[in-house]
């Protein structure tokens, strides 16, 4: 098989969750042990970073991955799910796995993933440890697919466990609430392994940290914020990516304390500093346009996603807001809804996947929230409403895409084609 035909194969023969749901999801540890001591356990032979959290997940590796390469470590960095290129997911020094080195794990491991029934998620996870073990990486830093306790990444014993936030998301897996939730992700904190936890955590979600802590001798932190922080600029136009920071800086600060990973001033600067160039880092308040109307796309999808984003939004200047909202049929699409200005323009629509909120049902459960039905509108597809809310669009008006990661890949993977179709 060729590059193409492989990533058909992996995408036909070992369903994703992200798209079809519950059906992909396969929790527990047996299946990923068996398969990386079938590869010869590569997770032993690299030192690694556990991220885990409801969000933040992705800006916080993301930063420190960029710091990291700045003081020139050799980085590995497992993130999930993709936007446009499924190789986005495992990097080495911001770079993308190889196509050649995706063919040939598959084509040499292919009868095992088949014989053992090796979920999506878990050949990923064996393939980024095997591609960190190739390439003898100084440190990989790993984030958890989904949860922590059962994550097929908790196989590793990293140098520092990261808890981002906790945050209702996943509940027909994670648990019905926050403590539930916070009781699966504390999975990641292992025996004697320091844990960080970050700025926006209950009192009660922290005692159960803390508690989880004392039981495996791990030294916890909490992050705060500090005066020092605001020394180091971010290229994020998001208040929320501050609450990141803190973490990142912590890590950073616990690190360089307990392990004696050396990381200057000078790279803390220039890594966050350069983390879109050094990581390829979208998504999150991502501006696409910045006038003429404005436009941003942030992949928020749970009810705190929907409220940081919110209060952006209360930042912005604009004279009118068009909203270009869809969403996966687990959501709660209305706690999701009340977080965005009731006067706005909607654009409602579907992703292009098994698991989205069709418009069908969409068009229902809006209905009966909006009495004033003036500007709201439904479309079949992303794209459609995408375009739709730029034809309706003033110049000082500002366009948001949101409600789920797939929305935005969509519009990510347009504006790819888009500039791709006027370079030829």
């Amino acid at each position: 098989m060729n590059y193409i035909e492989t990533v058909q194969w992996i995408f036909k023969r070992l369903p994703i969750y992200q798209k079809t749901g519950l059906i992909s999801y396969k929790p527990g540890l047996k299946r990923i042990q068996n398969f990386c001591s079938h590869l010869g356990n590569p997770q032993n032979f690299f030192k690694s970073i556990h991220v885990g959290g409801t969000n933040g997940k992705g800006s916080t590796v993301h930063m420190l991955s960029s710091i990291l390469q700045e003081e020139k470590y050799k980085i590995g960095l497992f993130t999930s799910p993709h936007l446009i290129d499924f190789r986005e997911r495992i990097t080495y020094n911001g770079l993308f796995i190889e196509e050649d080195f995706i063919v040939d794990f598959i084509n040499e491991n292919k009868k095992f993933i088949e014989k053992e029934k090796i979920s999506f998620f878990e050949m990923n996870t064996a393939l980024a440890f095997q591609y960190f073990k190739k390439k003898k990486v100084n440190i990989a830093i790993i984030e958890v697919g989904m949860g922590g306790r059962l994550d097929s990444t908790n196989l590793i014993t990293p140098e520092i466990s990261v808890i981002t936030n906790i945050s209702v998301d996943h509940t027909e897996i994670l648990g019905k609430d926050q403590l539930k939730i916070a009781l699966e992700k504390a999975g990641i904190i292992k025996k004697n392994v320091s844990v960080i936890i970050g700025r926006k955590v209950l009192k009660n979600i922290r005692s159960l940290f803390l508690k989880e802590a004392i039981k495996k001798n791990a030294p916890i932190y909490f992050s705060v914020k500090s005066k020092k922080d605001s020394q180091y600029k971010i290229p994020f136009k998001a208040d929320y990516q501050n609450l990141n920071l803190s973490l990142v800086l912590k890590t950073i600060s616990i690190l360089h304390c307990r392990k004696n990973i050396i990381v200057s001033n000078q790279s803390i600067k220039k890594g966050l500093k350069n983390v879109i160039k050094n990581t390829n880092f979208k998504g999150r308040w991502h501006i696409l346009q910045q006038k003429n109307p404005k436009i941003i796309c942030d992949i928020a999808h749970n009810e705190e996603g929907a409220y940081v984003i919110s209060k952006q939004l209360k930042k912005e200047s604009y004279e009118k807001l068009h909203l270009v909202l869809g969403f996966v049929k687990e959501k709660k699409v209305d706690n999701l809804l009340k977080f965005f200005p009731i006067e706005s323009f909607y654009y409602f629509c579907e992703p292009n996947i098994d698991r989205k909120y069709s418009i069908y049902d969409l068009r229902i459960l809006v209905n009966k929230i909006f009495k004033n039905r003036e500007k709201i509108n439904f479309y079949p597809s992303v794209k459609k409403a995408f375009l739709s809310a730029k034809n309706k669009a003033n110049q000082n008006d500002l366009i948001l895409i949101s409600g789920s990661t797939f929305v935005v890949s969509e519009i990510l993977l347009y504006y790819k084609n888009f500039y791709l179709h006027l370079n030829k």
